[in-house]
């Protein structure tokens, strides 16, 4: 399943890594792709191993706020 998180405060290459790298250690994701510009992130995963929730979970405890 692939979606597209509304994601705010994310504005430098640090942002993205640390969005990349927190959603890339949940079992189940398979694709990350974080857009600085359009204030998104695409997210390829298999949703019999992680929910949408954990998705955002982990973006939110990276200090960003998921709409």
């Amino acid at each position: 399943m692939t979606t597209t998180l509304q994601v705010q405060g994310m504005t430098c290459n640090h942002c993205k890594m640390a969005v990349t790298n927190a959603l890339q250690e949940l079992e189940g994701v398979n694709r990350v792709e974080v857009h600085l510009d359009k204030g998104t992130v695409d997210v390829d995963y298999d949703e019999t191993k992680v929910s949408l929730d954990q998705l955002k979970e982990a973006i939110e405890e990276q200090g960003y706020d998921v709409k």
